[in-house]
C-alpha cells in the first residue's frame, strides 16, 4: 500500500557526536548564535534558535577526544540550517568571513542560496535561505529544476550592512 508522509511533517532536530563540547559550542553558540537550552551533565548540550527545546544536540557519549568520522564513508553529509531571509543569511556569512572561518563552498540552487562549511569535528554544515516557492525554477513540464550555479556572494554581502 502506498503512503505519503503528511505535508506538515518537519525534521525537528539533529543530534551530533562531537569530540569536545566547548569547542563545538564555540562554533554553534558563539559563532552561529544558537542559544544553550540545557546541559545534560558534562557530556551533552542542547542548543536552539528562538527558545525551542533543541534544534541541535551535541554529545561526547561515544566520541570524546576522538577524531572526525571518515569523510568517504556512509554517514551524515551535512546539517542544513534554514535562515528566514536572505538578509539573515548575509549577516551570518559576513560574520563567518569576519572571523576568518573557512568556507568549503557556496551555491545558488535556484530554490535557495547556500554556503557550506565544516564544524570543528568536520561535520558538514549548510547555511541557506529559500526563495519564495513561486520563484523556484521549473522546467517546461512544470517540474522542479534545482541547479548548482555560482552564488553571487558580493550581492549577498551587500545586504549584511
Amino acid at each position: 500500500m502506498s503512503y505519503t508522509i503528511p505535508s506538515q511533517t518537519r525534521i525537528g532536530h539533529i543530534h551530533l557526536k562531537v569530540t569536545d563540547l566547548e569547542r563545538s559550542l564555540a562554533f554553534y553558540r558563539d559563532l552561529l548564535g544558537f542559544e544553550v537550552q540545557q546541559y545534560y551533565g558534562s557530556s551533552a548540550v542542547f542548543v536552539s534558535a528562538g527558545g525551542y527545546h533543541h534544534h541541535i544536540g551535541l554529545n561526547t557519549w561515544q566520541s570524546k577526544n576522538s577524531g572526525p568520522a571518515p569523510r568517504h564513508t556512509a554517514g551524515l553529509f551535512h546539517t542544513a540550517i534554514l535562515y528566514p531571509t536572505r538578509k539573515d543569511l548575509a549577516v551570518i556569512v559576513k560574520r563567518l568571513l569576519d572571523a576568518n572561518y573557512p568556507l568549503t563552498g557556496a551555491a545558488d540552487h535556484g530554490v535557495s542560496e547556500a554556503i557550506y562549511l565544516d564544524d570543528p569535528d568536520q561535520n558538514g554544515v549548510e547555511l541557506y535561505w529559500d526563495r519564495p516557492k513561486e520563484a523556484w525554477p521549473l522546467d517546461e513540464m512544470g517540474n522542479l529544476l534545482m541547479v548548482t550555479d555560482p552564488l553571487d556572494l558580493e550581492g549577498l554581502l551587500q545586504l549584511a550592512g
